[in-house]
């Protein structure tokens, strides 16, 4: 889905599916999150886990431009879209609050909808994450981990482009190589896809892995469509549902006239988070 827009023009569509954000790390890429934001008007926007990383809040990093993506939330929110804040491991914390419905923002740890007649079952995914739900020092450590890598590469891609070089990622290199090695409750999409078939879902979506994909899985019990939104740290996509059909997108600065936001970063301190949570929920 390659549409060239500029910022007077939004595409209106069904349902939009984000996962994996991760506010508050170096590797978020909030300005081009933001400048998507703009360019679409969805019905229901569905927030699947992980959005603010809430494990690297220690750092007292959330930039202008992470605030800026919090923002547009609430605009569309205002709006009038549906706003679907599924909770993931990074920001676990607000699972104490769930369910929590406030106009058309809700919280919730999972969600089940009919989109089209379609049982569609929509969670992040960590609950088969086998490091996550037995080892979560270890989660976390690597979190930090995965967060200074990201920073390196970032180093090592604007060397390598004044050299002329192609840019390479560490940690989709590492990745493929850990999978090999750490060995999970199983295959990721496989039982999510098989739990969906025994619980009689058309469609189940996760987030989680950072794989974005749409893919149909068969087994002799039945069939069902498995969706993964990706993630905005390496992969910049999301899920697009409109006229009856489900397609990855994936952010491209070509598509629009401007690049996105590339002003100077600026640093805030956590408390301006706070202040945009009272904000929001100051009565009218």
């Amino acid at each position: 889905m390659q549409t060239t827009k500029d910022d007077s023009n939004t595409r209106c569509l069904e349902v939009v599916v984000l996962s994996d954000i991760h506010l508050g790390t170096y590797g978020a890429h909030a300005k081009e999150l933001y400048t998507y934001l703009k360019s679409i008007s969805p019905k229901m926007l569905i927030l699947n886990g992980d959005i603010i990383d809430i494990w690297q809040f220690k750092k007292n990093y959330f930039p202008q431009s992470h605030l800026k993506v919090l923002k547009r939330i609430v605009s569309l929110a205002s709006a009038g879209t549906k706003v679907v804040y599924i909770t993931g491991n990074h920001d676990e914390m607000l699972r104490q609050f769930a369910p929590f419905n406030l106009g058309d923002f809700e919280l919730c740890n999972k969600k089940i909808l009919d989109i089209d007649g379609k049982k569609t079952w929509i969670f992040h995914g960590d609950v088969f994450d086998h490091s996550v739900h037995h080892s979560k020092w270890i989660a976390r450590l690597g979190g930090h981990g995965y967060d200074f890598l990201i920073r390196l590469n970032a180093l090592t891609n604007w060397i390598l482009s004044k050299l002329g070089r192609d840019k390479y990622s560490f940690s989709k290199k590492i990745k493929a190589s850990v999978k090999k090695a750490v060995k999970f409750i199983g295959d990721f999409e496989k039982i999510a896809s098989e739990l969906a078939i025994e619980n009689g879902f058309d469609q189940v979506i996760c987030g989680h892995i950072h794989q974005p994909v749409i893919k149909t899985f068969v087994n002799e019990k039945g069939a069902v469509a498995y969706l993964n939104s990706g993630d905005w740290i390496e992969n910049l996509t999301s899920l697009e549902y409109n006229n009856g059909k489900w397609e990855l997108y994936a952010f491209n600065n070509a598509d629009f006239k401007t690049e996105a936001n590339p002003e100077v970063e600026t640093w805030v301190h956590m408390s301006a988070l706070s202040h945009l949570i009272a904000d929001v929920t100051k009565p009218l």
